[in-house]
């Protein structure tokens, strides 16, 4: 344990995992005296968090590349590829369920308390978050197999651009994470305000488009309920930012001002 965690913090935390022994040397039977809490196999805990750490990766991995190939059918008028990002969103929610199994055998199995226990729940989090940003991209993909069949709306209207913004920023707090760079999470966070800014400028062509023709509405509609997934997105990565910020200094920022 760090010597600036205080012993409450640690056994508070020890007192979610149900740990008997806490504050006990290694096969001592409990008591009510304070102590300092043992890990009975560090090695065997980093290795247990090096595997959520690496089931993280593939689950941001796989949501990036989500976004990138609901956005390459969206250009590309490519209705079958959205259609398999559409089904590939079922393997991305079961990566989410690996990412919570792990964590739960590892706070039953090592019984991690403190700066490790965060970590852990933090990543469970994280994990829940990536999972809804690939029923983003999903639902991006949905858009954009009803548009296949049309010619493009001006180039959907800058919609392609929010999505690379979206991709990049999902690899970006990904690694953020992975190396515990709040810097890096403070500057996904900060981009956030792109994505908005385009958003917005997205819903506002759109809006004058479909007023100057009605056959433009149902094509623009379908710009405007992707673009909306997309800015959530951004939503989602400055929830993670939060995450990393605090897990990385200690202290809560809200990155969302």
């Amino acid at each position: 344990m760090r010597e600036n965690e205080s012993l409450e913090e640690a056994a508070a935390a020890a007192a979610l995992t149900g740990s008997p022994t806490f504050g006990q040397p290694a096969g001592a039977a409990p008591s009510g005296a304070p102590g300092v809490p043992v890990h009975v196999d560090r090695p065997s805990l980093d290795r247990e968090m090096r595997d959520v750490k690496d089931a993280i990766i593939r689950l941001g991995s796989s949501v990036q590349d989500a976004l990138i190939r609901a956005m390459d059918a969206l250009v590309r008028h490519d209705a079958e590829a959205a259609l398999a990002v559409i089904r590939d969103d079922a393997r991305m929610n079961a990566m989410r369920g690996e990412v919570e199994d792990l964590v739960i055998l590892a706070i039953a199995t090592q019984g991690p308390v403190a700066r490790d226990l965060r970590y852990l729940l933090m990543l469970d989090n994280v994990a829940g978050e990536l999972e809804r940003v690939g029923d983003y991209a999903a639902n991006v993909a949905k858009q954009a197999r009803k548009l296949a069949p049309e010619p493009p709306l001006k180039e959907y209207v800058h919609l392609p651009e929010l999505g690379r913004l979206a991709a990049d920023g999902v690899g970006r707090i990904t690694r953020a994470l992975i190396d515990l760079d709040p810097d890096e999470a403070r500057a996904v966070a900060a981009a956030d305000d792109d994505i908005d800014r385009l958003y917005h400028a997205i819903i506002d062509e759109t809006k004058s488009l479909m007023a100057a023709d009605g056959a433009n509405v149902e094509r623009g509609l379908r710009i405007v309920f992707a673009a909306h997934y997309l800015e959530r997105a951004g939503d989602r990565m400055t929830n993670i930012a939060e995450d990393v910020v605090f897990l990385a200094t200690g202290h809560m920022e809200d990155l969302n001002a």
